[in-house]
């Protein structure tokens, strides 16, 4: 410290706190900057993914994208029921259902600012500077002919103030158009498409004071805002483009269905025919939503039935010294890193938490032997058995095997033991109703692989075919 002779003591007191509080005052900032740092390297990097249902039938495409922003179930939902649950039979259908991933799993509008306002002008060290310019290729694609983006609004939109819910600020129940007219294209009559598709819409209303309107936001008239748009950039592409708005007072399923009357309009207007694999209702919807959905990993020496899943599952056994490989049956799957465990979600919902217990890896097997209710079956790995009554691993020679929540006092290996739904323990199960069992393989200390036992009799019977690459929904991914 330097000392300055002739200074009142008071003075120097008073410089001494100053001093203090900007040393604290930077130890704060400091520390924001690294929760910061921390909070953003915590954010997995996830690029979308592109699925292109082709009739092989010449006609119009169509793109759907979900996902825009993270908070928006709705959309995003039902942009993966087209690519799970839909089979296009005449033109062809793209699907981007999880445009901004990173924003869905964390729940955010935006974990790097609004995506959807990054169209016009965005620095080339923005962090979302890849994604804008994928989807921008993707959109102005000479195939694509249309252009949907899908999202949940506020209340409900309507041309003239009502009430808090019911005014032209709100977003939720219409369709979006930046203009009336373009130039060019099949289909240039924005005003009369989006008519059409909101006459659709309020034909299957579940309650009449859901109705849908067109909300023309003039963007070329000065809307600064929706110029920064997917949408509004579509149209100087000379692409039809059109938002859809289901309302954030909806649950998900709801809003999906308002999200999928009006896609269905479209489809039918570009003359792209469809089979659908539900009936269009708020329950079935719920239903669809969930259902089947599979993960594999590790080459697929294990699969998990995720429908109804445990919210922790515990020990599971990983390869050693390796990254975790995993497939997916649905675009909102994955699987993130979280300390040294795993968190699978689907969209914006955590579905469960794996703790793993870590090995080496044994390939001398890739299959097991097993009598199921009586009958012979050979069960590859990555397999679910449907069982009625019981079942029975055949012994093998060189391999241990080990059926979590059954034990038998004195027996380390439990091939050749007939198990039932009685002498296993529930609690045990991987999902919460107590009927699906792990039943893991072992070659000294090394995993050999597992299959998943079901007495509700609900197996993967199509378990070879599920997961090939071609297979819509279906991907490989490292983490």
């Amino acid at each position: 410290m330097i000392l300055v002779s002739g200074l009142n003591p008071g003075i120097l007191k008073w410089c001494k706190i100053k001093t203090m509080v900007r040393i604290w005052f930077l130890i704060v900032v400091f520390s924001c900057l690294l929760c910061s740092s921390a909070a953003a390297s915590s954010i997995p990097d996830l690029k979308f993914s592109v699925h292109k249902l082709k009739s092989g039938i010449k006609g119009h495409t169509l793109l759907i994208i979900g996902g825009i922003q993270g908070d928006e179930p709705g959309g995003f939902n039902a942009a993966s029921l087209i690519v799970t649950h839909y089979e296009i039979l005449s033109g062809n259908v793209w699907v981007v259902p999880n445009l901004n991933f990173p924003s869905i799993i964390k729940r955010s509008r935006g974990v790097y600012g609004d995506l959807n306002r990054k169209f016009a002008k965005l620095h080339p060290k923005d962090p979302e500077y890849q994604t804008i310019n994928r989807i921008k290729k993707l959109i102005i694609d000479p195939e694509v002919d249309l252009v949907l983006n899908l999202h949940d609004g506020s209340g409900f939109y309507r041309d003239k103030y009502y009430d808090k819910l019911h005014n032209p600020n709100r977003w939720g129940q219409c369709i979006i158009i930046d203009q009336e007219n373009m130039r060019t294209g099949y289909f240039s009559n924005l005003s009369r498409i989006a008519d059409s598709a909101v006459a659709h819409v309020n034909k299957h209303l579940l309650k009449e004071k859901e109705r849908f309107h067109i909300n023309n936001t003039q963007t070329k008239k000065g809307n600064k805002e929706m110029a920064k748009t997917l949408t509004y950039f579509a149209i100087k592409n000379n692409k039809s483009a059109f938002g859809l708005e289901a309302s954030k007072s909806f649950l998900t399923a709801k809003r999906a269905y308002y999200h999928l009357l009006a896609i269905e309009s479209f489809l039918h207007q570009a003359g792209i025919e469809f089979k659908r694999k539900f009936n269009l209702s708020e329950d079935q919807i719920k239903k669809a939503i969930d259902h089947n959905i599979h993960v594999a990993l590790n080459h697929r020496k294990i699969l998990l039935k995720i429908e109804n899943v445990r919210k922790r599952l515990n020990y599971i056994p990983l390869k050693k010294d390796s990254q975790i490989e995993f497939q997916v049956n649905n675009p909102l799957m994955t699987i993130v890193n979280s300390g040294n465990a795993f968190r699978v979600y689907h969209g914006n919902r955590q579905l469960t938490y794996l703790s793993p217990q870590y090995f080496d890896y044994d390939f001398s097997l890739d299959a097991v032997d097993m009598v199921v209710d009586g009958n012979h079956r050979t069960v590859p790995f990555g397999s679910i058995v449907p069982v009625k009554n019981s079942f029975i691993v055949k012994d093998l020679k060189e391999h241990r095997v080990n059926i979590i929540g059954f034990t038998k006092k004195g027996v380390k290996n439990e091939s050749g033991v007939p198990v039932t739904r009685k002498n296993i323990h529930k609690k045990y199960s991987i999902n919460k109703k107590g009927s699906i069992f792990r039943v893991e393989i072992y070659k000294s200390k090394k995993f050999s692989g597992m299959v998943l036992v079901d007495f509700d009799g609900k197996g993967l019977p199509d378990f070879n075919v599920a997961f090939k690459e071609k297979t819509p929904g279906w991907s490989k991914k490292l983490f």
